[in-house]
């Protein structure tokens, strides 16, 4: 019961957290609509502000929604007896064991997916459509879903069978084990994800601007960096947001630029774009989130090792039958709601590699094509540029844009 009480305490507060947040970020933004601010004045007219503030708007709201829903499922599926009822429907079609286990799990998380199916299509086709950003079609939308549910049923059913297996059998540091496993799963995932998985929900062609590619090669070669190739994806069929972004490891590496991002910057903002991703890979910003991601896991999955034999952990979400595929599903669920406030730490973390790959990208490029390359990326990506500052410190992976560009405009000054 205690614990019951602790969780209801946690989950509350943390939803809302949440929602005072985001309506901290919708005023923020409403306040601030009528007029552009002063930094971006003579770039950015006041459509294009506006636009941005209302479609950050509608996307707050939506993740409102999608806060109520996910609150109701979490408490459904513990306290309301949802994993109870789903363990006895597989208990009594496939007994104990793994595949009971296995069932179990990928039957509350096939329900979640069910859940946020009509979110994702009307984020596509009400909000972004809306604002001229969905170029899919409801086929498109349906198949690429049918890929990514197939696609995960292909990796995570032999990797949950695995660490059901693990946890069952490695005795009492079973934890290891399977944290292990997880990571070189992540890793080899991380490995053929650039020739294997992105091209089965896009095209990648060689890059044919000749002017382009010797620039880019002209980067790389000042920086250090060797690619295996340069692609165009064709981001256009499902949206009109634009990006780029250096992918692999070692002779696998390969620089990708979205189709959207080649028609809508100057050859210079292009590279000054790229410069800012050879960034993170000079300050081996992915080797080190890699580093953190693993040191998370190994405590969280060590935590769960101790909370296993706990019976109030399983009693107080709602459990009465303790198990390995059980506790990994409570955990699962569960877990988000206590770490939440860790949220703003992992976004600081995330900002100050930003800044370290814009002061790369200042040295090695220009400065000043990134800042107009950005600033054409605010305006087509319909950015806020008046993010709420709390809101912003909780979520954003990125600077507010008045803080990067302000930044940036200064290292431009001493070049």
């Amino acid at each position: 019961m205690t614990f019951t009480l602790i969780f209801l305490a946690a989950l509350t507060i943390s939803v809302l957290l949440r929602y005072w947040l985001a309506q901290r970020h919708i005023r923020h933004i409403q306040a601030h609509r009528a007029s552009v601010p002063q930094d971006f004045a003579d770039r950015i007219n006041l459509e294009s502000h506006q636009k941005a503030a209302d479609y950050s708007i509608a996307k707050t709201r939506m993740d409102n929604l999608h806060l109520v829903l996910e609150s109701a499922l979490l408490l459904a599926f513990t306290l309301g007896g949802g994993i109870e009822l789903l363990y006895g429907l597989w208990h009594g079609l496939l007994g104990s064991g793994l595949w009971q286990g296995t069932a179990l799990i990928l039957s509350v998380f096939a329900i979640l997916t069910l859940v946020e199916i009509p979110l994702g299509f009307y984020s596509a086709f009400g909000i972004d459509a809306r604002f001229g950003f969905n170029k899919m079609t409801p086929a498109l939308f349906f198949t690429d879903l049918a890929k990514q549910m197939l696609l995960g049923a292909a990796l995570g059913i032999p990797l949950l069978l695995g660490v059901l297996w693990l946890m069952g059998q490695m005795g009492e540091y079973w934890w290891f084990y399977v944290w292990s496993a997880w990571m070189g799963f992540n890793l080899l995932v991380l490995a053929v994800y650039p020739t294997f998985i992105a091209p089965l929900f896009n095209k990648f062609t060689p890059l044919a601007d000749s002017t382009l590619k010797e620039q880019v090669e002209h980067l790389l070669q000042k920086c250090g960096f060797h690619a295996q190739g340069f692609y165009v994806m064709d981001g256009s069929r499902r949206s009109t947001h634009g990006n780029a972004y250096f992918s692999g490891f070692g002779k696998s590496r390969r620089i990708v630029f979205f189709d959207t991002l080649l028609t809508r910057l100057g050859h210079d903002e292009i590279v000054a774009v790229l410069a800012h991703e050879l960034g993170h890979f000079k300050h081996r910003h992915i080797i080190k989130r890699i580093v953190l991601m693993a040191a998370m896991s190994l405590a969280g999955l060590w935590l769960l090792g101790w909370l296993m034999d706990k019976e109030w952990f399983y009693h107080g979400l709602g459990v009465t039958t303790p198990g390995t595929a059980t506790a990994l599903l409570l955990f699962l669920l569960a877990m988000p709601v206590f770490t939440f406030l860790l949220q703003p730490l992992m976004s600081f973390y995330s900002r100050k590699h930003e800044f370290e790959a814009d002061r790369y990208a200042a040295k090695n490029a220009s400065a000043d094509d990134l800042v107009r390359a950005l600033v054409k990326l605010y305006n087509d990506n319909a950015s806020t540029l008046t993010p709420d500052p709390l809101h912003s410190a909780f979520y954003d992976s990125h600077p507010p844009a008045a803080i990067r560009i302000a930044q940036l405009q200064a290292h431009a000054s001493i070049q």
